[in-house]
């Protein structure tokens, strides 16, 4: 990570210092796996549409979405992380728009959360709109009752609190296996690189940005029946997004490994 020819502080990010490696990022690969409690809904199109800039349509599916609970390990290239439990474990609520540039099929991230200071600060890295709230998901259990067991059916909940107040709730009962991934969570993200204004006369920058992923792998995948409500809407344009319709719930294991972005033409 550092360059011999660079003098003073540096790093793959802030905070720098003399040898880089005070850096709250490492830099990608990054390598992820975790357990998904997702939930297939639709939004009003309209408000939908009012999420996507310029490049990005509805497409074919207007108003499908999906939210999305998971449980992460993530690990550098070198696995260091995974000695420090803390450090390399973090939960994550998404909310996913189906969505379009040039016929090609995405899905648009309008509102993230994570639990953790370090992956929302690599989701801004993303252009991810990552913000800190408290996330907590039903886990598997081998023994006893207290739990679903892994590959078994049964419930699986999820929350999303945000400044002490609950925000969503969802529930899955997993009844029966399918043979492929729900759409949204099986094509590439978009998002927006942006760079705000801080100097006089500098302006705002800003990209269309997709992720450089491989490694992807699921576990069996089990589905049924879902609840989904929004209860605290925290504002109007989060409210937009509310379910106007519930379809059919998921639960599965997922690993990637994260490269770095490309810019969409």
């Amino acid at each position: 990570m550092a360059n011999p020819t660079v003098t003073g502080p540096r790093g793959y990010s802030l905070p720098l210092s003399p040898n880089g490696l005070s850096s709250m990022l490492t830099p990608p690969p990054w390598h992820f796996a975790g357990e998904v409690v997702m939930v297939d809904y639709r939004v009003d199109p309209e408000r939908a549409a009012r999420f996507l800039p310029p490049g990005l349509t509805l497409g074919a599916d207007p108003g499908a979405a999906a939210a999305v609970f998971a449980e992460w390990n993530w690990c550098s290239d070198d696995g260091a992380e995974l000695a420090e439990p803390q450090r390399c474990q973090f939960a994550e609520f998404l909310i996913f728009i189906a969505c379009e540039h040039r016929g090609r099929p995405l899905a648009r991230c309008p509102y993230a959360w994570v639990d953790k200071s370090v992956p929302m600060m690599r989701g801004w890295v993303q252009g991810m709109p990552k913000q800190l709230g408290s996330i907590h998901q039903t886990r598997p259990k081998l023994v006893g009752r207290t739990g679903p067991r892994p590959g078994e059916g049964g419930r699986f909940d999820g929350t999303l609190s945000v400044n002490g107040r609950r925000v969503v709730e969802a529930s899955v009962t997993t009844r029966e296996l399918v043979a492929k991934p729900p759409l949204l969570h099986d094509i590439p993200l978009v998002h927006t690189k942006t760079t705000p204004a801080w100097i006089d006369g500098e302006v705002p920058g800003t990209a269309l940005v997709t992720s450089r992923v491989d490694g992807v792998e699921f576990s069996p995948i089990h589905t049924g029946p879902a609840q989904l409500r929004f209860l605290d809407m925290i504002d109007s344009d989060f409210a937009g997004l509310a379910p106007v319709e519930v379809g059919a719930g998921y639960t599965f294991h997922y690993a990637e490994t994260l490269h770095g972005g490309e810019l969409l033409d």
